[in-house]
């Protein structure tokens, strides 16, 4: 991905919050590369919902600056967790981040088998 300028502070980095939609963008397309995508998720009334999201910014992005979001994932119990980094085009490290998402059926908390499945050549 690269920065857009309109993703930018008053200080001329990256706005943090910005940080968090790359992290999501790296989400949503490994569950659609891996066969699910979020529109699918709700149709079959599965929704992953985020109920922990901690981030630690190592360096920042600038206007123009490439990057690649990587993403690996486990399981515990009723959550999966992402740990989520992003790096610059030189290859260091920009942010790191741990999400965790537990899933809704039908508006109630379950176990998250469907995505446990999809998701199984990943999980640790």
């Amino acid at each position: 991905m690269e920065v857009r300028d309109y993703e930018l502070d008053s200080e001329g980095i990256v706005n943090n919050a910005n940080y968090l939609h790359y992290l999501e963008h790296t989400r949503h397309s490994f569950c659609t590369a891996n066969g699910l995508s979020f529109a699918e998720m709700q149709a079959k009334g599965l929704v992953p919902v985020l109920n922990k999201v901690e981030i630690e910014y190592k360096t920042p992005l600038r206007s123009g600056d490439r990057f690649v979001s990587k993403l690996w994932l486990e399981r515990k119990g009723v959550r999966f967790i992402f740990h989520q980094d992003i790096f610059k085009s030189t290859g260091e490290l920009s942010v790191t981040a741990v999400v965790s998402c537990v899933c809704l059926e039908n508006g109630r908390l379950d176990r998250g088998d469907m995505l446990a499945e999809v998701f199984e050549d990943f999980l640790s």
